[in-house]
C-alpha cells in the first residue's frame, strides 16, 4: 500500500491468525536431517481472529496443529486421521467440504454436527501440503504431508453439549461444570 503511514503499517505487529507457521517450522527441521523418516508432528497454541463474537466465534481460540509427513500418503489418509481423531473424542457425524487454503491442495473444512443448535459447525481445516511448500525446504519429492488446523473450543462445546462458546471462555464459565469434568475424557475405540 503507498497510503498513508504505510510504511507505518507495513512494520506494525500483527497476533497471528492460524498455525501454519509453526508446521513450516517442523517441517523445515525434517528437511534438515541427513536421511528422512516418517514423522507425526502436533502443537497447540492461540490464535487471533477479527470475528464477531456469538454462539460459534470467539476473537481469541486454540487452534490444534498436526501434520504427518511420509511416502504415499494420499486424500484418504488425512480423511481417515481425521475420522480416527474426532471417533476418540465422540465426535462421529462429520462432514468434508473442499476448501482453498494456499499452503494445502487438496483442501477441506471439517463439519461436525452440534445437536443443541441443530446444525453443522465447522470444527478445523485440512489438507495435503502443496510441493511448492515442501520442496524449497528440501523435502523429498516423494514425501507427502497431510495437515490439519482444528478448533478446541468447537469440539468442546458438541462433546459437553454447549450451546454458546461463549461459556468456556471467560467471566461466563459454569464452575460446576468445570468441577464436574475436571478432564477430556477420551473414548475408547
Amino acid at each position: 500500500s503507498s497510503g498513508i503511514n504505510a510504511e507505518y503499517g507495513a512494520q506494525k505487529n500483527i497476533l497471528r491468525t492460524h498455525t501454519t507457521a509453526v508446521s513450516a517450522r517442523m517441517l523445515y527441521d525434517l528437511a534438515q536431517q541427513k536421511e528422512f523418516k516418517p514423522v507425526k508432528m502436533f502443537s497447540i497454541d492461540r490464535v487471533f481472529r477479527n470475528e464477531t463474537l456469538d454462539a460459534t466465534h470467539l476473537a481469541e481460540f486454540h487452534q490444534i496443529e498436526g501434520l504427518v509427513a511420509d511416502r504415499n500418503l494420499t486424500l484418504g489418509h488425512l480423511i481417515g486421521t481425521l475420522y480416527a481423531f474426532f471417533k476418540k473424542l465422540g465426535l462421529e457425524k462429520l462432514k468434508f467440504k473442499p476448501a482453498y487454503n494456499p499452503y494445502t491442495e487438496p483442501s477441506m473444512e471439517i463439519f461436525s454436527y452440534h445437536p443443541g443448535l441443530k446444525k453443522w459447525v465447522e470444527i478445523g481445516n485440512s489438507g495435503m501440503f502443496r510441493p511448492e511448500m515442501l520442496l524449497p525446504m528440501g523435502i523429498p519429492k516423494d514425501v507427502n504431508v497431510i495437515a490439519w488446523g482444528l478448533s478446541l473450543e468447537r469440539p468442546t462445546m458438541i462433546k459437553y453439549g454447549i450451546n454458546n462458546i461463549r461459556e468456556l471462555i471467560g467471566p461466563k464459565v459454569n464452575l460446576n461444570m468445570v468441577q464436574e469434568n475436571p478432564i477430556c475424557r477420551l473414548n475408547k475405540v
